[in-house]
């Protein structure tokens, strides 16, 4: 899990979404999302980064889609939407987050 540092500045909420038809880069991106952000559907991940953990998980994803079919998109959220964000339904979203970010 990413672990957020002051020293590299502040965070920034973003939403990773892809649709990959083969299974094998479905994987690899999946995994790379996985150290960067939590799964929340499928192929749909919440990610609170700095801007330098960004840079980090867009190039790996920019060089695992060379010459490749299918799309990853990326939304920036800003502070005020980040406290919009509402879910319908069952989640262990603040618990996440709580438990997984340290601010040093």
């Amino acid at each position: 899990m990413t672990v957020m540092s002051r020293i590299d500045g502040e965070y920034r909420m973003y939403i990773v979404s892809y649709d990959i038809k083969s299974n094998k880069l479905r994987n690899k991106i999946a995994k790379v999302m996985e150290g960067y952000g939590m799964r929340v559907q499928y192929s749909v991940f919440e990610c609170k980064l700095t801007k330098l953990q960004y840079e980090q998980m867009y190039e790996k994803l920019v060089n695992l889609m060379q010459d490749e079919d299918g799309n990853i998109r990326i939304y920036s959220l800003c502070k005020t939407c980040e406290k919009d964000i509402r879910i319908i339904g069952t989640s262990n979203y603040s618990s996440f987050w709580e438990e997984k970010v340290v601010i040093i």
